[in-house]
């Protein structure tokens, strides 16, 4: 599990409006070199991330305007699931709170996943959002729909899923997902 906050110098409907831009995630996420948004639910992602190149479908599994938006890949490689939060702190400044799950393929992810270089690298892609957004004074587009869970395309139970040890069970599809506000570990991520 991968779990990183961050403050952002901007008001909550500007970094929530500019997280919902996924065509713009290669300009501050290493090794993304494309997102594309396939329908209001999917996006395609093209990723080279130490010379090992991916293609991958996502689905959005759940998506509140200025609160939440969770998602899971749908097939293929790689396996991971997550959820971002948005919070007010005051009318200028908004929390971004991002937990994934991620299962590393072979050898190479296994360690560097173990050294903690997938933690590093969310850490620096929240950084470069952060300046991302406080370096403009607008977002460059926004998608606000609301996306529930009940309508995900996957499968209606994930109990199947992996899950942190002692987190609970994991909510199906048909569930909200979980607050990041309780300590790691004590809430289950949305399912893939």
């Amino acid at each position: 599990m991968v779990h990183d906050t961050i403050r952002v110098n901007a008001p909550l409907r500007q970094v929530y409006d500019q997280w919902t831009q996924f065509e713009e995630f290669p300009r501050f996420m290493h090794g993304v070199v494309a997102v594309e948004r396939t329908d209001e639910r999917h996006l395609h992602w093209r990723t080279n991330i130490a010379g090992i190149r991916r293609e991958f479908d996502t689905e959005i599994v759940d998506q509140l305007p200025d609160e939440r938006i969770a998602w899971r890949t749908v097939g293929g490689e790689p396996h991971q699931r997550g959820v971002v939060t948005f919070q007010p702190i005051d009318a200028t400044h908004t929390r971004v709170r991002l937990a994934m799950d991620v299962e590393p393929e072979g050898l190479a992810e296994k360690a560097a996943a173990a050294l903690g270089v997938v933690s590093a690298r969310v850490s620096g892609d929240l950084q470069r959002f952060k300046h991302f957004v406080e370096d403009r004074h607008a977002a460059t587009g926004a998608w606000r729909g609301r996306l529930r869970p009940g309508d995900a395309t996957g499968p209606a139970d994930a109990t199947a899923a992996a899950q942190e040890p002692g987190a609970g069970p994991v909510p199906s599809a048909g569930t909200a997902p979980p607050s990041l506000d309780a300590p790691p570990g004590q809430q289950p991520m949305p399912p893939r």
